[in-house]
């Protein structure tokens, strides 16, 4: 799933290449992924963009004050293509949902694999119309998300598991799965950990790691391209989808969780005292 660094790099990659182009012709095949009827898709046929933006991991798309607006989900991604053929496309079949030529015909085509069809795209005058972004928790990255800020969300989300109040995009915007075992793994924190539970210097260094690790995955994305953010993201995890690897920091072996329809990963000796957590939601093995 994209989270937050690969949606930032997606917005710096198409600011480039969409900024002060029009938008020629915008083509759906997957019906279901369009949220919104008013305005139509052709509202944005002919409009200059003038940027691109995001709201946590949506993507904005702003063509003078018309919005394209998608979430990727689960298994959504982007795919820019220089030069876009002219062969229309096919709705309902295979992965395409939604295809955006340039004035100069290149563009993007935004597709998505597996059979849940959780890709969300809408077109609108007000970005804070769509329910997903109305809702965000601040963004971890701006400059007025202190230490204090932290403190006041982890407060609120009571006894709730960190790894759980991490991910929860009305806690904090843009975190997800991935980033959150990075970050906890790197302020050495238990993913079950009660969030109001964590001592001064346990808050500050979550703190640092929300910082360091979003930034330094932005970093270690720049100037890639759409195509090559997914390995970048994969190459940069020290314990997320590494299950039964070697921890690079103490050498333990890294162990994992699984859940219904998704699994986290973390190091005993890093972050649980060397204890192997339950594999089962409803763990209390650590406090």
């Amino acid at each position: 799933m994209p989270e937050m660094p690969e949606v930032e790099s997606l917005v710096r990659f198409l600011d480039e290449r969409l900024r002060e182009h029009a938008i020629a012709r915008v083509e759906l095949a997957a019906f279901s992924a369009l949220k919104t009827y008013d305005p139509p898709l052709t509202a944005l046929h002919g409009l200059e963009v003038e940027k691109v933006s995001r709201h946590g991991k949506f993507l904005d798309i702003d063509a003078q004050g018309v919005h394209l607006v998608f979430h990727l989900a689960r298994a959504g991604w982007l795919r820019w293509r220089d030069e876009l053929g002219e062969k229309p496309l096919r709705p309902g079949k295979g992965p395409m949902a939604l295809r955006v030529r340039l004035d100069d015909d290149s563009g993007f085509d935004l597709t998505e694999a597996g059979t849940q069809r959780k890709l969300a795209i809408y077109v609108t005058t007000d970005p804070q119309s769509v329910p997903g972004i109305a809702s965000l928790g601040p963004d971890p990255l701006a400059d007025d998300f202190t230490v204090d800020t932290l403190a006041a969300l982890l407060s609120d989300a009571g006894r709730s598991q960190l790894k759980g109040v991490l991910k929860d995009q009305k806690v904090i915007a843009g975190i997800g799965n991935a980033y959150s075992d990075e970050i906890l793994h790197v302020a050495k924190l238990s993913p079950f950990k009660p969030a109001n539970s964590l001592t001064d210097v346990e808050r500050s260094a979550l703190f640092v790691a929300i910082k360091d690790e979003l930034a330094l995955a932005i970093k270690r994305s720049e100037g890639l391209a759409a195509k090559d953010l997914k390995a970048e993201k994969k190459s940069g995890m020290r314990v997320h989808g590494r299950a039964g690897q070697t921890c690079e920091v103490c050498g333990d072996t890294i162990a994992e969780v699984s859940f219904a329809d998704s699994s986290m990963q973390y190091c005993p000796t890093c972050q649980t005292g060397g204890k192997k957590l339950a594999d089962r939601r409803m763990s209390r093995l650590l406090k």
